[in-house]
C-alpha cells in the first residue's frame, strides 16, 4: 500500500499538484498508518514534511467541528432539525427567513448565490451583515447549494445553542477529550513557520503561513470565530476523530454520538433534490471519494487540499493534507480530486487485508 501512495504523491509532486503531503489511515480496531511525502514548499531547501506536521484544513472546517458540534446539540435536545433558524438568529433578513431551518444549515439547501470572496475588502462587520441579508433564490429544501455562508451561520447558531464560543466549544466538546492536541483555531506565533504554508498572496501582504487561508473567514476572524474555514490540524488528530466515528461515535470508553446520528450521517438526507449528502458530512461523492468505498461514506475536503473520509461498512477512514495552493490557487479541483481518488482506491481497495476492518 505504501508503494503504491507513494508512487501516486511522486507524481503529484512532480506535477506540482504540490510540493508535499501527509496520507493517514485508520481502522475501527485502531490501526493507523501515516506516511509523509516531500516539502513545504518546491525549495529543495524548504523543510520536510512531517506525520505530525500542521496544515491549514480549510472546509474541513465546516464538519470538524462545525457540523458535528450541531449534531451534539441535536442529539442533547437544544434544538431539532425542524427549529426555525431565525429563532436564534433574529438578524438573519433574508427571503424565506421564517421557513430556513436547522436542517437546511446541516445539507446546504439553502439556494444563495452569495460569493464570499467579492466581499474580502469590506469591514468584517459589513461581510456579516452580506450573509445575514444574502438573497436566497428558491424555496429552502429544494436545492443543493454549497456555501460558506451556510456554514458561517450554523456556527453562529451553534454559538447561540451552547451561548459559548465556537473554538471554546469545540476544545471541550472534541478536541479535548479526544486529545487532539495539536488542533486549533489559534496556532501561536512560536510554532507558526512550522507550519505548512498554503500561499503566496499579494493581497495578503506575502506567504500565508499560521493564519487562515480563506480571505471571508480571515477577515471574519477579527470578530468572531467563522464556521466555514480556520481550523489548523494535523493527520494523527484527524486521524483519532474518524476512529471515533468508525467506533459508532465512541472512543476509549467516551461516547461522542450515537450509533443512529452516525446512521443519520451516512444516509441521503435530501434525496428529493437530486443530490446526495448527510447532516453536516458529504456523502457517497465519487469525484474525491473513488470507486473502492461503500455508499455509506462520508467526508469533507478542504480548498488548501485537505480531504478526510470514512467508510462506516468498510470500518476505514483516511486523511490527505497537502498545500494544493501552493504556490498559489488552481481554477479547478479535479487535479487534487484525482491525486484524492486514486488514494482512495488504493486505501479501500485493500481495506480487507493488513488487519484493516
Amino acid at each position: 500500500m505504501e508503494s503504491a501512495i507513494k508512487e501516486i504523491v511522486a507524481r503529484a509532486v512532480e506535477t506540482h499538484t504540490f510540493p508535499g503531503c501527509v496520507v493517514g489511515v485508520v481502522t475501527r480496531a485502531g490501526y493507523r498508518d501515516i506516511f509523509s511525502f516531500g516539502r513545504f514548499t518546491y525549495k529543495h531547501d524548504a523543510p520536510a514534511v512531517r506525520e505530525d506536521s500542521l496544515f491549514d484544513v480549510a472546509s474541513i472546517t465546516k464538519s470538524i467541528p462545525t457540523g458535528s458540534l450541531a449534531l451534539r446539540a441535536l442529539e442533547q435536545g437544544r434544538i431539532t432539525l425542524s427549529d426555525p433558524v431565525v429563532s436564534l438568529l433574529p438578524e438573519l433578513q433574508t427571503r424565506y427567513r421564517d421557513e430556513i431551518t436547522v436542517k437546511h444549515l446541516l445539507t446546504h439547501t439553502l439556494d444563495s448565490n452569495l460569493q464570499l470572496s467579492r466581499y474580502k475588502d469590506l469591514p468584517p462587520e459589513e461581510i456579516l451583515a452580506a450573509i445575514y441579508h444574502a438573497d436566497i433564490t428558491s424555496i429552502p429544501g429544494t436545492a443543493f447549494r454549497y456555501c460558506n455562508a451556510t456554514s458561517i451561520l450554523l456556527g453562529i447558531l451553534v454559538e447561540r445553542v451552547f451561548d459559548e464560543p465556537l473554538d471554546t466549544l469545540a476544545q471541550s466538546h472534541f478536541f479535548n477529550p479526544l486529545n487532539m492536541t495539536a488542533t486549533t483555531f489559534y496556532p501561536p506565533d512560536e510554532i507558526k513557520s512550522a507550519i505548512v504554508p498554503s500561499e503566496i498572496d499579494e493581497w495578503r501582504g506575502g506567504t500565508v503561513q499560521g493564519e487562515i487561508h480563506d480571505e471571508s473567514a480571515w477577515k471574519l476572524g477579527e470578530i468572531m470565530v467563522p464556521g466555514s474555514a480556520g481550523l489548523f490540524s494535523n493527520v494523527p488528530d484527524l486521524l483519532t476523530f474518524l476512529e471515533m466515528l468508525l467506533g459508532s461515535g465512541k472512543y476509549r470508553g467516551i461516547r461522542f454520538f450515537k450509533p443512529e446520528t452516525l446512521t443519520q450521517l451516512s444516509t441521503n438526507q435530501i434525496p428529493e433534490t437530486g443530490a446526495c449528502t448527510g447532516l453536516g458530512w458529504e456523502l457517497n461523492q465519487s469525484q474525491y471519494m473513488g470507486s473502492q468505498c461503500s455508499n455509506r461514506t462520508i467526508g469533507k475536503t478542504g480548498f488548501t487540499g485537505c480531504v478526510v473520509m470514512c467508510d462506516l461498512i468498510k470500518g476505514v477512514g483516511l486523511v490527505l493534507l497537502s498545500n494544493y495552493t501552493w504556490p498559489h490557487r488552481k481554477n479547478q479541483k479535479e487535479q487534487i480530486n484525482r491525486v484524492r481518488r486514486e488514494i482512495a482506491d488504493v486505501i479501500f481497495r485493500q481495506s480487507s487485508k493488513l488487519g484493516y476492518g
